[in-house]
């Protein structure tokens, strides 16, 4: 299971914005600047969050970014949907009666696999951007 730069990316860039939201709308560059993550890749990122309404954008000398919903109402499975990251433990589908190496049969582990996979997501859907926002503090730059 691996959790792609985009993922964690999307995550860290909106717990920064919603640090700093609601003192003004939040510039790309700021976020860029205080999480090392590169303004091409912010800008990717936040089209798919944009797109998906998880933020929205405003224009101007004192433009950026802010969050359309309250930061309790953004869960860590909105923005990973958003910007197409998925949580997969196993490569196969659950449905389907073949396993992931090929073979007519799921292997012998794909249960215990199968049943990670829900722990993280269900830990991902009950986590939002306040708890996030709760557990770290920052001043701006």
């Amino acid at each position: 299971m691996k959790l792609t730069s985009k993922g964690r990316y999307a995550v860290m860039a909106l717990v920064d914005l919603a640090r700093f939201d609601n003192i003004n709308p939040v510039s790309l560059r700021d976020i860029s600047l205080r999480q090392g993550i590169s303004l091409d890749y912010l800008e990717q990122i936040f089209s798919k969050l944009k797109k998906n309404e998880i933020v929205k954008s405003i224009r101007g000398t004192q433009g950026g970014y802010v969050l359309n919903k309250k930061p309790n109402d953004i869960k860590l499975t909105n923005i990973f949907h958003a910007v197409d990251e998925k949580v997969k433990t196993v490569q196969c589908k659950k449905e389907s009666k073949k396993g992931c190496n090929g073979k007519a049969t799921k292997c012998i582990t794909h249960n215990l696999w199968d049943e990670l996979e829900t722990h993280i997501n269900t830990f991902f859907e009950n986590k939002s951007l306040k708890d996030l926002l709760n557990n770290n503090k920052e001043t701006r730059i």
